[in-house]
């Protein structure tokens, strides 16, 4: 797990060093972040919209396209002289509003289609993906780093793509999202408590 969480910094690290430049750019025209992090939520409810209506490989381009924006934000946000922690915030609150949209999207159309089961599945995979991040929230509020796990929105966001993008792989796309979402939260709640044990609290 180290190796795992080592590789993620390094990649983030790197990303961080490649969209910076881009960034600058941005800030220079006076772009706003917040604006970048808006626009991002817009084209995943668009996306949300078009998976309802059963177009799953229309909805991942949308999601896909949407990509840069997500990326951007903050790249323009680091660009900025004065940093506004509200904007962390921010993009935090709607990162959680677009895995909404893209749950919700998704069980419109099973729905629709009769597909309880399914619908139920992705409803246990929403609640998985805002547990992940709740859980290492309540885990930094206690001055424990818990982001332990192998799903993060990252490797999320991957699943779900690849799920849209080849229909026939969205049920097991689903039920990879169900298990491993709630699996690495209860991670990351273990992480916490074991940390908060050794420290005597």
């Amino acid at each position: 797990m180290p190796d795992k969480m080592t590789s993620r910094a390094d990649l983030q690290s790197r990303a961080r060093t490649l969209l910076n430049p881009a960034g600058r750019v941005l800030h220079r025209l006076g772009v706003h972040p917040d604006v970048l992090t808006l626009c991002g939520l817009l084209v995943v409810a668009v996306a949300a919209v078009v998976i309802g209506l059963g177009q799953m490989q229309a909805g991942a381009v949308v999601l896909l396209l949407g990509l840069p924006l997500d990326a951007l934000d903050g790249a323009v946000a680091r660009a900025r002289p004065q940093k506004s922690r509200f904007g962390a915030v921010l993009d935090s609150v709607l990162d959680r509003y677009a895995d909404g949209f893209i749950f919700m999207g998704l069980s419109y159309y099973f729905a629709q289609h009769d597909r309880f089961e399914m619908l139920l599945l992705a409803q246990v995979a929403l609640i998985g993906s805002l547990l992940v991040s709740y859980v290492r929230a309540r885990g930094d509020g206690v001055e424990c780093a818990a982001t332990v796990g192998w799903f993060t929105r990252v490797e999320r966001s991957v699943v779900i793509l690849v799920a849209l993008l080849v229909p026939p792989l969205l049920d097991v796309g689903l039920l990879v999202l169900a298990v491993g979402t709630n699996v690495t939260a209860l991670q990351r709640l273990w992480f916490i408590r074991k940390d908060l044990h050794n420290r005597g609290e």
